[in-house]
């Protein structure tokens, strides 16, 4: 099958919609993925991008269409800006470089914005192909979460924009079954929404050569952060709990493995505190990687700040750390405690509640290696039942025939 992929972020950048095109190429399919310039999360383009940008053109077998945006940069104007480029350059420069290609289905992976299904909406009305859409940040709701609740209008014209879109897009994916609800009141046709979460990306299933976990060596507990730094993931709550088991002289050291937008603030605020005994921040290192650091550590941390919709979202690093069959500690709302608490793999706690934290990290700290590991092994357990990406990926392929094979006036 032809597959066009519409995502505002791919490889270099590390988002599962790498993985899922490399899979898609592996089961003989043909992929073009229609991207931007990489600048996450750091927001400035990478340097190794802007020094050879005709080796970012392939990906494991995936043609890669670059379109220019601008980056996301660090304050809100330019992201702002960044959400408007993508789409804007996508539907235009994009359609222009595809004119000539034929497709059979687009799908749209749909992160922030939700702008970023325009491109995708506008090639499948002028080839006449269906699209597939999965939603990964539900939208208008995720404008809360940014600190963005008015002007009314604008969120007006958002969210009829969203039902336009969820109107001209055959099948809507949702990554959490707790977003049925909210897609449902911007959707008429109800039969169109399906439940397709996120999995671990394959680099995890693998035995690794990485000995970037000897960083980690120490007799402490270690907990390990991976992944973005951004306001989003509330680390002043984080570094509140550190301060609490500071004054109880707990030997427990937390490993950052990320970069972000808010890495530098996060990185200040360590040394203001004076957490950096504790607090180690090693920045961001390859995919390949990243398999060594879990294997390191002693239990992961996950963490959301309070929103609506963070807590109907289960962030996509909870798969990759129940597969890594390690404890969880999160301090976040909603549905990723949730599957933390059906899989009995760690400890909950709510966004912000950095006490709750700071118990479950003492609590955590005093089990056995064997309660430990059968927390770990719950995790690999229950993500190979609910999150099991050979299953999964087939299951999107249905879904992509069942699309192209609907008689064209079936389709939205």
């Amino acid at each position: 099958m032809r597959i066009l992929v519409v995502s505002q972020y791919f490889w270099p950048e590390n988002f599962r919609i790498n993985d899922l095109c490399e899979e898609l190429v592996n089961r003989g399919h043909d992929v073009t993925v229609l991207t931007g310039k990489p600048n996450y999360p750091l927001g400035v383009f990478f340097s190794e991008y802007k020094k050879s940008p005709e080796m970012y053109h392939e990906y494991k077998g995936c043609r890669i269409v670059r379109v220019p945006i601008i980056p996301r940069g660090r304050n809100k104007l330019q992201l702002i800006l960044n959400y408007l480029s993508y789409p804007l350059m996508a539907s235009i420069y994009g359609m222009k470089r595809l004119k000539d290609d034929e497709f059979d289905v687009v799908f749209t992976c749909q992160l922030s914005p939700v702008f970023i299904a325009l491109p995708g909406l506008i090639i499948s009305n002028r080839k006449k192909i269906p699209v597939v859409m999965w939603i990964l940040d539900l939208w208008p709701e995720s404008l809360e979460s940014m600190g963005i609740t008015k002007p009314k209008f604008v969120l007006n014209l958002i969210g009829k924009f969203v039902s336009y879109t969820y109107k001209k897009t055959n099948l809507i994916l949702g990554q959490s079954r707790a977003f049925y609800d909210d897609i449902a009141q911007y959707c008429s046709d109800k039969s169109k929404i399906r439940y397709f979460p996120s999995w671990s990306e394959s680099v995890f299933l693998q035995p690794t050569n990485s000995n970037v976990g000897t960083l980690m060596e120490t007799d402490a507990f270690k907990i390990l952060f991976a992944g973005n730094v951004g306001e989003a993931q509330d680390f002043p709550s984080i570094l509140a709990a550190v301060e609490e088991i500071k004054i109880k002289n707990l030997n427990v050291k937390i490993f950052v493995v990320g970069d972000g937008r808010a890495f530098e603030s996060v990185k200040a605020l360590v040394e203001e505190k004076k957490l950096s005994d504790i607090v180690i921040l090693l920045g961001r290192f390859p995919l390949a990687d990243m398999p060594a650091f879990y294997a390191a550590a002693d239990a992961l941390l996950v963490s959301l700040k309070e929103s609506k919709a963070f807590a109907m979202t289960i962030p996509g690093k909870v798969q990759t750390y129940m597969v890594a069959a390690k404890p969880i500690l999160t301090m976040l709302t909603g549905e990723g405690s949730r599957v933390v608490n059906e899989a009995s793999c760690g400890l909950v706690a709510d966004s912000g509640d950095f006490m709750q934290l700071a118990e479950n990290i003492i609590k955590m700290e005093s089990l056995s290696q064997n309660e430990l590991m059968r927390l770990g092994e719950n995790a690999r357990a229950y993500a190979e039942k609910e999150f099991d990406r050979e299953r999964l990926i087939t299951q999107l392929e249905n879904w992509f025939e069942e699309v192209v094979l609907a008689p064209e006036e079936n389709r939205s």
